[in-house]
């Protein structure tokens, strides 16, 4: 069966179109392309939040992939069972499902299907006791997906292996990684771990005391997330009460609610550069231009940019010509040795204009 998950980052439409399939192959013989349409629609369900329905549709893959002797799918369905488990913050049955995983014949299952698995056992050992798990695993998993050369692998495990260093209180070990799947995932049109991403560089400010940043970065995530029909989970929910609360107590309700309300109106793209700033990054040849620099209509022009605009929709926004919005923006790249947009937006960002 095709991946239906290309193309489409919309949940409710992959649990729309996996269903459908599933209900196509129901009555006929046991299949690989049912028990595919299974585990597909137990990742919609997962991300979803329907964790007992995600449960119920992996289980019932499992068993029909063990009955014809599909051992792909009986890794898949194997792998969503422990992912289900981790995202009810149900270690140990996350550990058992995936150390289930393991033990089946790798090399009767592509090199991308196994890779992920490996992955899902890092994220096991995370939910079932964060210091409990090695590091030395998740380094040994990042050099192995480098050396196949595959991106999406390589953005989980340097994802998880930031999670493993925020949730062990070593924050300096997260930048890097957290930089790097930041990168990785946005160029790959990687949206889910875009997302992940977003969460856990707002983890990394709140452990150094920046808490505005925190919230806002949890409140962009948070929009993004439910734009793409994701729901959170209860390890989620449970995982962000007490620094949430921490940042409350630090910026009072006034600031808080002020971060927050910045974190809602940032693009995806505009929270990336955001994120990226916040692992510490520098760019080579950015400027240092005071905000004083910039005109009121040049501090306009900036946050447009920053929010996505092109020049032809600035130039309706503002009611000018785009050649005059080139001019403006010209004019500010001289001023604050911005060349690119990407630039820009961090500039906004910088200097508060967004």
């Amino acid at each position: 069966m095709c991946n239906l998950s290309q193309g489409t980052a919309n949940y409710d439409t992959l649990l729309g179109l996996y269903s459908a399939a599933a209900a196509a192959l129901t009555g006929h013989p046991a299949s690989a392309d049912l028990v595919d349409s299974l585990t597909g629609r137990s990742a919609a369900l997962r991300n979803l939040g329907r964790l007992a329905e995600a449960r119920s549709d992996a289980r019932s893959a499992l068993a029909i992939a063990r009955q014809i002797g599909y051992v792909t799918g009986e890794h898949v369905a194997l792998t969503e069972l422990s992912l289900a488990s981790v995202y009810a913050g149900d270690g140990a049955d996350a550990l058992e499902w995936a150390r289930q995983v393991q033990q089946l014949d790798l090399a009767r299952i592509p090199g991308w299907v196994a890779r992920n698995g490996g992955g899902v056992l890092l994220y096991a050992l995370i939910v079932h006791g964060p210091r409990e798990a090695a590091p030395e695993l998740y380094t040994q998993a990042v050099a192995r997906a480098r050396a196949a050369g595959d991106l999406v692998a390589l953005a989980d495990c340097l994802y998880l292996t930031a999670v493993l260093a925020l949730q062990t209180g070593r924050p300096a070990d997260a930048r890097e990684p957290l930089r790097e799947t930041l990168q990785i995932s946005a160029n790959a049109g990687k949206r889910l771990r875009v997302i992940d991403a977003l969460d856990e560089c707002g983890y990394l400010c709140a452990l150094t005391g920046r808490y505005a940043e925190a919230v806002t970065l949890w409140s962009a995530r948070d929009v993004q997330s439910q734009a793409s029909g994701l729901a959170d989970t209860p390890f989620e929910t449970r995982r962000r009460e007490v620094p949430s609360a921490e940042a409350r107590r630090s910026l009072g309700n006034r600031q808080f609610r002020a971060a927050q309300d910045r974190g809602a109106a940032l693009t995806l793209t505009a929270a990336v550069e955001l994120a990226v700033m916040m692992t510490g990054e520098t760019t080579p040849g950015q400027g240092t231009a005071s905000p004083g620099k910039l005109s009121s209509r040049e501090r306009e022009l900036v946050a447009l940019v920053a929010r996505g605009y092109t020049d032809a929709q600035i130039a309706g926004q503002l009611l000018i010509s785009v050649r005059t919005v080139r001019t403006h923006l010209d004019r500010i790249r001289d001023k604050s040795g911005c060349r690119r947009r990407a630039d820009l937006t961090r500039l906004a960002l910088q200097e508060g204009i967004v």
